[in-house]
């Protein structure tokens, strides 16, 4: 397994040095000139070139993209934002809370409403429950999120005054960004799990379980969810990925000073140190989860196991 590991992390780091010199190569041949749209109105040509200069835009391509993955890479260090004057890294580290409380608590709504909207449906194939669910899952998925997010807004803030609207503060504040940021992985989850409910629904093993007259229950909790799990802990793990790294629609209608919000503002000032940060932030993010998620299936799948954790 240790081996198994130590390749998955170095290919991590190629995935990531990739990303860093895609993500450098494009800001830098983007049209723009960052130090001017950071002037003043009054400057002169001259003050120009000397903040530029300042911020080591003269600088030749390559000598920017080789100081750029020098720092980010072996010093955690991905400059000064523009716009805040303090480092990157350092910000990052002040939002992730945020970010991460929205995304752990919408997963734990995501995982007990989705796998039992998915095990509800699965178990009555072709009755109105079925079609009730998956209308029901339907629906979240074509929603937007911002739409959704505003609507709530309206209802629970301005007419009801049940919630506040946006900012942070107290458990209150993060109720509806929670909710909107679970619906639409509620319903994928929901989705995928009826699917995989249903490739197991028939299988001998399960009719075996209920010829011994266990209950349905039984059945389904100790012979048909365990051998169903392998899609449904992907898309666990995929939603779990999507709803951080996609943080920045939520986090811009409610005014939640997160990595996405930080990010989304960044995108609009054109705050490179800021958008190279949060971007290799996000892919090395979604490349943690990804492993976790191959480390699960050798625990729930021992097939798995066998086949890529005990090579010599």
């Amino acid at each position: 397994m240790a081996k198994y590991i130590l390749q998955r992390c170095l290919w991590m780091i190629v995935t990531l040095l990739a990303t860093g010199f895609i993500i450098f190569t494009i800001l830098y041949f983007t049209p723009g000139d960052p130090a001017r749209i950071f002037s003043s109105s009054t400057a002169s040509e001259a003050d120009i070139t000397v903040l530029r200069h300042q911020m080591g835009l003269d600088r030749p391509y390559l000598v920017q993209l080789g100081d750029f993955l020098y720092r980010a890479f072996f010093k955690l260090d991905f400059g000064n934002s523009y716009i805040y004057k303090v480092p990157v890294f350092q910000e990052m580290a002040n939002r992730l809370p945020r970010t991460l409380a929205i995304g752990l608590f919408a997963m734990v709504l995501n995982l007990i409403i989705g796998l039992s909207l998915g095990i509800f449906a699965g178990t009555h194939e072709g009755k109105w429950q079925d079609s009730a669910t998956m209308a029901v899952a339907m629906i979240f998925i074509s929603t937007p999120d911002f739409w959704v997010a505003l609507m709530m807004i309206v209802l629970f803030a301005a007419k009801l005054g049940w919630l506040p609207a946006y900012g942070i503060g107290g458990p209150q504040y993060y109720i509806m960004p929670v909710i909107c940021a679970a619906l639409g992985g509620i319903a994928v989850n929901a989705r995928q799990t009826r699917s995989s409910i249903l490739g197991v629904f028939r299988e001998d093993f399960v009719t075996t379980a209920r010829s011994k007259g266990q209950a349905e229950s039984v059945v389904v909790r100790k012979h048909m969810l365990p051998n169903a799990l392998m899609p449904i802990i992907t898309g666990i793990g995929i939603g779990f990925s999507r709803i951080v790294v996609g943080s920045a629609i939520i986090e811009n209608v409610f005014s939640i000073p997160g990595v996405g919000l930080y990010m989304l503002n960044a995108l609009n000032s054109r705050d490179y140190p800021v958008i190279r940060g949060t971007t290799l932030f996000f892919a090395a993010y979604t490349a943690v989860i990804m492993l976790l998620v191959d480390l699960i299936y050798s625990f729930v799948d021992p097939r798995i196991k066998s086949r890529f954790f005990s090579r010599k």
